[in-house]
């Protein structure tokens, strides 16, 4: 799958705020794992500032928040204006969770990637990942 790439695909996961429910996360995790990402896995209760910061320390392609507290609309836009002041207009900021798809519509608009609603295979969110690096990466 990363036979384009000189180095595979590095995915940082993280669960931001008060939401304790991890399990969808670590399905998540493991499925990159399996396409062959590597993943970092931050754990829960993430500030966004943790976030971008392990991101940055980690060098990774993309970022992916799990999200079903319904804070999607604080959340994001935090997390894009973070990574705009850090300059990481290279790294995909992704996610999925319960988010009402209006709310999707609005924060594709302000710069965030696909968001992936229950029910989305692991393959498709898999291969978003991987055709977003190999279009902004290039190596």
């Amino acid at each position: 799958m990363n036979a384009e790439l000189k180095r595979p695909i590095r995915v940082l996961v993280a669960k931001v705020g008060l939401d304790g429910h991890d399990r969808g996360v670590k399905v998540i995790a493991t499925a990159m794992r399996d396409a062959g990402m590597e993943v970092i896995y931050t754990g829960l209760r993430q500030t966004p500032e943790m976030v971008v910061n392990t991101a940055l320390q980690e060098d990774v392609d993309a970022i992916g928040i799990s999200i079903l507290s319904g804070a999607h609309m604080t959340v994001f836009p935090k997390l894009v204006q973070l990574m705009k002041e850090k300059g990481m207009t290279n790294v995909l900021l992704t996610g999925g969770g319960i988010i009402p798809e209006e709310d999707m519509e609005v924060l594709n608009k302000m710069g965030v990637g696909k968001l992936f609603a229950p029910g989305a295979t692991t393959s498709d969110i898999a291969d978003y990942i991987t055709e977003w690096t190999l279009t902004h990466r290039g190596n």
